[in-house]
């Protein structure tokens, strides 16, 4: 039995999952009319993707491809929750396809609807990916 809310707990499962590189487990925990908005530019995936097949097509697909297969491993750091919006801390870890270690640390701010992750937003330290891809 989980230590944390529910809300918070379906973000932590939904990390692990990515983190497996298990994309069509991951859909199940994506609401169909969800999004992922990454809050930078100049980096792979950055703006917003919308449509949970969309965001496991044609943003984690291509992304998670430029790592090595079962690459990155995210750790969930820290979490909180109000209602239905979840904040996460993660770190990822792993290594590029190209040679490159990957170390970087993300802040999250999901919206969760039907037991589902629905809308997420990404922010991270995007000079270091540009350093490395």
């Amino acid at each position: 039995m989980s230590t944390y809310p529910r809300n918070e707990q379906l973000v932590r499962d939904f990390f692990a999952t990515l983190s497996t590189g298990d994309l069509e487990a991951l859909r199940a925990l994506i609401h169909r009319d969800g999004s992922w908005e990454v809050m930078a530019r100049d980096v792979p995936g950055a703006g917003l993707t919308s449509g949970g097949d969309a965001v496991i097509d044609e943003f984690l697909a291509p992304v998670r491809g430029l790592f090595e297969p079962g690459e990155p491993k995210i750790e969930v750091r820290r979490t909180f929750s109000a209602g239905d919006l979840v904040c996460a801390e993660t770190e990822a870890k792993g290594r590029l396809r190209n040679g490159n270690l990957y170390h970087n640390r993300y802040a999250w701010v999901v919206e969760i609807r039907d037991d589902t992750v629905c809308h997420l937003r990404e922010y991270m330290d995007t000079a270091y990916i540009q350093s490395l891809v």
